[in-house]
């Protein structure tokens, strides 16, 4: 829960307390624990998080641009806009 809510340091408190105060949570001495351990990891296991869920190519450049016809086979296409789109993927990781 902590990991996938990308939890701050005020709300993995709130959730902490909670879960101290829930019937068979975990004990105030578990909570510090996971406190000390999030704010140590927190940024390797959102990056992780991130990592597993991308498929294998990613999104890493993108421009656009409209153009006119100016030549066309039939007089009623010429000055018709055309939009080109240009993507650049990556390999996760490359």
């Amino acid at each position: 829960s902590i990991a996938s809510a990308d939890m701050d340091l005020n709300q993995l408190e709130a959730f902490l307390t909670a879960q101290t105060k829930k019937q068979g949570g975990i004990t105030p001495d578990q909570a510090a624990v996971i406190a000390k351990f999030w704010k140590n990891h927190r940024l390797k296991i959102h990056e992780s998080l991130i990592n597993r869920s991308r498929w294998d190519n990613a999104l890493k450049n993108m421009s656009w641009r409209v153009d006119l016809k100016s030549q066309s086979r039939h007089i009623d296409q010429i000055n018709t806009p055309v939009a080109i789109v240009e993507m650049e993927l990556e390999k996760n990781g490359q």
